[in-house]
């Protein structure tokens, strides 16, 4: 008995010191709670039959299904417990903590699609007197270009836009910022946001390389 309160203890103690996060995907997967409600965890107490978990003022009971043979299986449950919650909320170990800018051709591509939101955000720019018009003496070096761009100018920063705003916000901030820990509207979520409507899909292209770099590297979140 005195075995198994010392081991529970330690279990606690490491729980609460090394593995917050998983206490919280407990809390947002098994209880149900907002990631916000689930920050700041604190596994208050360890039974066979079920575990407490303390956040933001409340309490939650945690059942083990089924109960603990003995608390030398708790390990084992909870790293289950873990990787059920990461399925259950679609997320992943593999953390992203830094914005990849652009490198090489990347940076071209970069630089002409913000030349092309900027000239296309208003027809005026490829009309005589805007700076774009006279800069580049549009009239008489790109007359054609000149008239597409002033009769299809809300069509085409209309489908650019949508596109790039699709990539961003679904694909990259969806599908891949959330799932890898880039939290809602913090300065990383804002850089990778913005700078990734500004290129389009080579932003989540590097996004998809730096998580399987990791993942390859070993460096990713350990469960236990």
């Amino acid at each position: 008995m005195a075995d198994d309160q010392s081991r529970k203890a330690f279990i606690i103690k490491h729980m609460n010191n090394d593995h917050a996060r998983s206490l919280s995907l407990y809390l947002r997967a098994y209880c149900g709670v907002s990631p916000r409600a689930a920050q700041s965890p604190v596994l208050e107490d360890l039974r066979l039959t079920d575990m407490i978990i303390s956040a933001q003022g409340s309490r939650y009971i945690i059942p083990f299904t089924p109960p603990l043979a003995s608390v030398s299986d708790t390990r084992a449950r909870v790293v289950a417990m873990h990787k059920e919650s990461l399925r259950r909320l679609d997320l992943s170990d593999t953390k992203i903590t830094t914005y990849l800018p652009p490198q090489g051709a990347q940076i071209i591509g970069f630089a002409i699609c913000l030349a092309a939101l900027v000239a296309y955000s208003r027809r005026a720019n490829f009309e005589p007197g805007s700076v774009l018009y006279d800069t580049l003496n549009l009239g008489t070096r790109a007359p054609g270009f000149t008239e597409f761009s002033v009769k299809w100018q809300p069509w085409v920063f209309g489908i650019l836009a949508g596109l790039h705003a699709f990539e961003a916000v679904v694909l990259l901030g969806w599908m891949r910022l959330r799932k890898h820990g880039v939290e809602l509207f913090s300065g990383l979520w804002w850089k990778w946001i913005v700078l990734g409507f500004v290129e389009g899909f080579p932003a989540w292209m590097r996004f998809d390389a730096e998580v399987k770099r990791i993942e390859n590297e070993g460096e990713h979140e350990k469960s236990t």
